[in-house]
């Protein structure tokens, strides 16, 4: 699997490959100290997952992230030394699926990348797929446009799904949105419950609040208000 890694120290590159090389041995790494040797390096190779630091010389992180969700289809992690509230924000309408914070903390690193521990694992096929709904989870998503996008029968790709991931691609889907919409619940307080729920990709509040609480045992609202005091 193919990894950019885009900062303008050195060894903060350094760094950060050392510490994802323990944990993912067989990954490559393709590393950018600006945007434009990023940009060159994403048209040659097929990019997966992307750390972009947010403070680069010429565009800045958010502005190179914004063009690669734009054109390419990848996972994007920012990487700040700034606990921003605007950066979060500005990040989460691009689509970015997580972030961190300078210094790195190894757990830190490891918990954001947990969701990939299984990819290795994975065809072609379904590691396309997740990277779409992983970058597009907050719009409509259905089972037939995922199988058009990466060019196969929608009931193969049903059945090839559920037999790689072990979820269906509803179940799995709805899991994945429920844990973005935790994130945001406590890091952006002032964010509507009705807001978070559309912006996870859920037409109907009730919808979202339902499957929340059947998912944590609790509300949205209940949620918050335990994590964030807790």
């Amino acid at each position: 699997m193919n990894i950019l890694l885009v900062d303008d120290e050195p060894l903060e590159l350094e760094q950060l490959e050392y510490l994802i090389l323990k944990k993912f041995p067989t990954w490559k790494f393709f590393k950018a100290q600006d945007a434009s040797k990023a940009l060159q390096i994403v048209k040659q190779h097929d990019i997966f997952l992307a750390f972009l630091d947010i403070q680069i010389p010429g565009k800045s992180g958010l502005e190179l992230a914004k063009e690669l969700t734009s054109s390419y289809s990848m996972d994007i992690i920012m990487v700040t030394a700034f606990q921003n509230f605007e950066y979060a924000q500005t990040s989460i309408r691009l689509g970015v699926v997580d972030y961190i914070t300078k210094p790195i903390i190894e757990d830190e690193l490891m918990a954001v990348l947990s969701k990939y521990e299984r990819l290795g694992r994975y065809s072609e096929q379904i590691v396309n797929a997740l990277k779409i709904i992983h970058q597009e989870y907050s719009d409509k998503l259905s089972l037939n446009y995922l199988a058009s996008k990466i060019h196969i029968n929608p009931a193969y790709f049903s059945r090839k799904f559920q037999e790689e991931v072990g979820i269906g691609f509803s179940e799995y889907l709805n899991e994945y949105r429920l844990k973005q919409a935790q994130k945001m619940l406590i890091e952006f307080p002032d964010l509507s419950i009705s807001t978070v729920s559309e912006r996870c990709g859920f037409n109907s509040q009730h919808y979202f609040s339902q499957i929340f609480r059947k998912m944590t045992g609790q509300s949205p609202r209940d949620y918050r208000l335990r994590e964030t005091f807790h």
